[in-house]
């Protein structure tokens, strides 16, 4: 079973991926019910930290209830890396992870996130200094590359593990390619399959069904996989891949009443970490996802995302749950939305 640090995880486990603006707590929380083993905060600036931007530091929130846990940080310069890291050590997660991976052109442009990739011995140095500021565990988040001529990730993970990161998650594509194509995982399998690495090592990109999850686990041998956007709007999936694991049997679609409760439980729980205003506001982007497969849905769709009072966004899911009550779900592979502004890592 795979080990970070003191962290013992379950045989295979799955991982939630760091998501901007969609990994907050309350939906962390319906993943964590769905059987997500491992999850993170949303990858929060180290600049923001050291500033005390107050949105920042309202990212470093996190439960008991979801350990273990992991807060993930970005920048470009070590000083703010090391303070960062400082900061993280003081709220206690179970790990401390670095987004070198995100491509969002707004961080890659301050020399962040995938925008390291360009420079491996920068991402060494970064890395030493997070390490010098936490006595938690470090890992690492991050891609094949910064673009097809470039895929360097065997050297990176072997550097990463020379100086103390404690494991690795890799996302199956180069910066340049974004979330476009098809996620490479045969660099993934070599980076496991090198004898000098013994860090576990997590695959990302394109789960998105438990027969892809099993297929990916027996071809690429790797020690986990990390789950993002195919969670969004149905955190089922962790249980789903797990009961297909262990049973080789795809368990039935979650009922509409199971959906529509989760659904408010999110809201709840929005509610209650960000306010009524930011909470109900933020949790309209969720409402396609958790609908997904409900024919004529808009005109529901629309008075989910106008409405302001919990009591009249709940009344209307119970109007969703009554009016579709004979309708049967066929579990599908999720299509995979495409955040453009968001940074699904």
């Amino acid at each position: 079973m795979p080990t970070i640090g003191s962290i013992q995880l379950p045989e295979f486990p799955l991982l939630l991926a760091p998501m901007e603006d969609v990994s907050d707590p309350p939906f962390r929380a319906v993943c964590k019910d769905n059987g997500a083993d491992l999850m993170y905060s949303e990858f929060i600036s180290s600049e923001g930290l050291i500033r005390d931007a107050m949105k920042s530091l309202k990212k470093l929130d996190f439960s008991e209830e979801e350990r273990p846990f992991g807060i993930q940080i970005f920048g470009g310069d070590e000083d703010a890396m090391e303070m960062s890291a400082r900061i993280c050590d003081a709220v206690n997660p179970d790990l401390v992870d670095i987004n070198f991976g995100c491509p969002v052109k707004k961080v890659v442009n301050k020399g962040a996130g995938a925008g390291v990739l360009k420079d491996i011995d920068l991402m060494v140095r970064l890395t030493k200094s997070v390490i010098n500021g936490t006595r938690l565990p470090v890992t690492v988040k991050t891609r094949l590359g910064w673009d097809d001529n470039t895929r360097n990730i065997e050297e990176v993970a072997e550097r990463m593990q020379d100086i103390g990161v404690q494991a690795i998650a890799i996302h199956g594509r180069t910066r340049c390619q974004l979330y476009k194509g098809e996620a490479d995982w045969s660099l993934i399998a070599k980076v496991k399959n090198n004898p000098r690495i013994h860090i576990p090592v997590f695959g990302n990109g394109d789960i998105d069904s438990p027969q892809k999850a099993k297929l990916y686990k027996e071809r690429y041998g790797v020690d986990g996989i990390m789950i993002g956007r195919a969670a969004i709007g149905y955190p089922w999936i962790f249980r789903e891949i797990k009961h297909y694991l262990n049973t080789g049997e795809i368990l039935p679609s979650p009922t509409l009443e199971e959906r529509i409760a989760v659904c408010k439980k999110h809201l709840d729980r929005s509610i209650e970490w960000k306010g009524q205003i930011v909470g109900i506001n933020e949790m309209r982007r969720h409402y396609t996802n958790y609908l997904k497969g409900l024919p004529n849905i808009k005109e529901f769709r629309m008075k989910l995302v106008t409405l302001t009072e919990p009591a009249d966004i709940c009344e209307v899911l119970d109007e969703v749950s009554e009016h579709y009550k004979d309708h049967s779900f066929v579990r599908t592979p999720i299509e995979l939305i495409n955040y453009h502004e968001k940074c699904p890592v």
